[in-house]
């Protein structure tokens, strides 16, 4: 690792302008560098202050970082608070009552205003709903719904009641969502009949009764149904409920649940380079306040704004930057059910412009995507639409390649919108590495500089620094607020995914490699190192897709890697060994179909494999160990350059390389 060198030499330099400095909350590079200082000086006095000044307590906490049983860090922990009190409540006491909190823009282009008033009644009568359900402090509770008011008003309501809350993505598969339900021992989920997605309608309830019917969900005593469509669905007496339903005759408030600043706020299932979800576990005081830091800072966010996140709540970026974040800060935000292409590839700018949207928040997959639709289609192109209400741009889930960065820039900012482009992980809660609007000078490709008070460092495989210019391993070298807790039910695994003993065990390594500019000392981060794949922005274990082409019958053996790809960022590659003869012609075509559409429904589209090709076995050591490396070259067409002498069967390679 220590001698990764990046290809990229990028030269483009863009510097705030005198406008943005003038009205950033963290305005110009000496205030950062202040601010930077400060956390060096005294690092949980820094964090205590930011605590005390930017999250509401109901007991007061005494102590700041408690290190006694690394890496196991507690933050805050003898104070109490409540989250959704913090989102809502606060909003109603400081005058903000009456302002939206959220324009829910439906799939068919309806848009729905709700005020702060009107999301806090929601979120009690949830609340209360769930409570008369023999829901309370500490139970977990799974949510699969669709984007909708009503999906955050789920998180909320848990939030406010002390339950934890695990949030499961409306596209993956029943089995997924099985183990999720299990591994978290869920007394309940929240879901929906159906979820409308670029003009169809898709089963929920329907997904979740196969769940429930595979076993190991014994623990659910409640399901709770929003009625999104109205479809005919079946429901089962004594556990099944509608929301309306639940709602009918509760109370209009709810006395919050104050909890300690350790309680889980919520579980985020994120796959690992095994085939077992791992379910990240994140405080509620830390969380919530690295939430609220990181829409002051990085977004700037002002009272006049209007905000729009394009994430799913699905994702850690739904949780952070759409359900607590804005909300704390009393944002007006877009909550969006649609997809980007439909009824066209023009839906992001006509909605910008019909919302007057001011802050923009989207993925590299969504900007790759929509670059492609504008040059087929000059009618979706951003320039037939005014975006003039734009003023900051942000990018999440993967990096931004450099060419995608100047497009999104030019024709989206118009040349003049700062684009934040934000590295950070389910694991960290928030914002890690990003520019600050009022601070950073951009570069195409880079994310720049550590969120202040983030230690963010990069080290060789014996936890040494490397110097600046050079890549390495991605660390962060001390604890900080929103950091994953632990792996819900597994602190082994905990210690040995993200403070391995081989960096000395105090070291958070986030799996990506990276370097800095050696003149700039600005991240660029390079890729994972593990076999942990970014496709469209989503992780995903290799395992975990291995193990499901090998469920299926035909299937021996299986070995995934990822390769390159323009629109998702990364492609999933599959080798495929089956248990009868290797096919060819059309009958490949007709089984390489099968296994796609075989791992949709094990996992969920997005797991799909791109590529499949067909061996009569995979290349492997003498003592059995699959040489992914070899694989991964193969997958990008690149030759074959490294030692193949440990291989117990090189002709194997040129087989794999043929049936591409």
């Amino acid at each position: 690792m220590s001698t990764i060198s990046s290809v990229m030499q990028e030269t483009r330099v863009f510097p705030p302008s005198a406008e943005t400095v003038g009205r950033a909350a963290v305005a110009g590079m000496a205030a950062y560098e202040a601010l930077c200082k400060e956390a060096e000086t005294d690092y949980a006095g820094y964090w205590a202050r930011l605590a005390r000044e930017h999250v509401v307590w109901k007991t007061p906490f005494t102590q700041s970082l408690d290190e006694s049983n690394a890496p196991f860090y507690r933050w805050f922990a003898d104070g109490s608070l409540n989250v959704s009190w913090n989102c809502l409540d606060r909003n109603l006491e400081n005058g903000n009552a009456d302002k939206t909190a959220i324009i829910f823009e439906a799939d068919d282009g309806k848009a729905t205003r709700v005020s702060y008033r009107e999301l806090h009644l929601l979120v009690c009568r949830f609340a209360n709903g769930l409570k008369s359900r023999g829901i309370g402090k500490g139970d977990r509770v799974v949510i699969y719904m669709p984007m909708s008011v009503e999906g955050v008003a789920a998180m909320q309501a848990c939030a406010r009641i002390g339950a934890t809350h695990s949030v499961v993505f409306g596209g993956f598969s029943a089995k997924s969502l099985q183990e999720r339900i299990s591994d978290a021992g869920a007394v309940a989920v929240i879901t929906a009949d159906e979820q409308c997605r670029g003009g169809k309608t898709l089963g929920l309830k329907s997904v979740v009764d196969e769940a429930l019917g595979m076993g190991g969900c014994e623990s659910i005593k409640t399901m709770v149904v929003y009625r999104r469509t109205g479809a005919d669905i079946p429901m089962q007496a004594g556990r099944d409920v509608f929301l309306d339903d639940l709602l009918a005759g509760q109370a209009d408030t709810c006395e919050p649940e104050w909890v300690g600043a350790e309680h889980p706020l919520f579980l985020l299932y994120t796959s690992g380079s095994t085939g077992k979800p791992k379910g990240v576990q994140h405080s509620s005081g830390g969380y919530l306040l690295h939430a609220i830091l990181t829409m002051k800072w990085t977004f700037d966010i002002k009272p006049e704004d209007v905000y729009w996140c394009t994430a799913d709540i699905g994702w850690v970026t739904g949780h952070t930057y759409i359900t607590y974040g804005p909300l704390a800060c009393g944002a007006t935000q877009i909550v969006f059910e649609g997809v980007p292409t439909w009824p066209d590839a023009g839906r992001f700018w006509q909605t910008i412009e019909k919302h007057g949207v001011s802050i923009f928040y989207t993925a590299p997959t969504a900007i790759r995507a929509l670059i492609k639709a504008s040059e087929v289609d000059p009618k979706v192109h951003p320039r037939n639409y005014s975006l003039s209400t734009l003023r900051l741009l942000g990018s999440v889930g993967e990096p931004i390649n450099p060419e995608a960065w100047m497009w999104y820039y030019e024709q989206i900012g118009g040349s003049r919108c700062p684009i934040m482009d934000t590295f950070w992980q389910t694991e960290t809660g928030g914002h890690m590495i990003t520019p600050l609007p009022g601070v950073t000078p951009l570069v195409p490709g880079s994310c720049t500089l550590p969120f202040p008070g983030i230690q963010a460092a990069i080290v060789d495989e014996t936890g040494h620094d490397v110097e600046w210019g050079k890549g390495g391993f991605l660390v962060v070298k001390k604890p900080w607020p929103s950091m994953i807790r632990t792996i819900y039910g597994d602190p082994e695994r905990f210690k040995k995914s993200y403070y391995p003993e081989d960096l000395g065990g105090r070291l958070y390594l986030a799996g990506d490699g990276a370097m800095r500019d050696a003149k700039t000392g600005n991240f660029t981060i390079m890729g994972r190192i593990d076999d942990v794949l970014n496709v469209s922005g989503h992780r995903m274990g290799t395992m975990e897709i291995e193990s499901a082409l090998v469920a299926n019958p035909l299937v021996a053996e299986a070995a995934v890697v990822g390769r390159p790809d323009d629109l998702t960022g990364e492609a999933i590659c599959a080798f495929v060994v089956l248990k009868q003869a290797r096919p060819s012609g059309d009958a490949a075509k007709l089984m390489v179909k099968q296994l796609q559409d075989w791992v949709a429904k094990e996992i969920g589209p997005i797991a799909k494999p791109k590529d499949i090709r067909f061996g009569d076995n995979l290349p492997k050591t003498r003592s059995g160990k699959i040489m992914r490396r070899l694989l991964r070259a193969l997958a990008k067409g690149e030759e074959i350059t490294q030692d193949v002498s440990t291989l117990e069967n090189p002709a194997i390679l040129e087989q794999l390389r043929q049936s591409a």
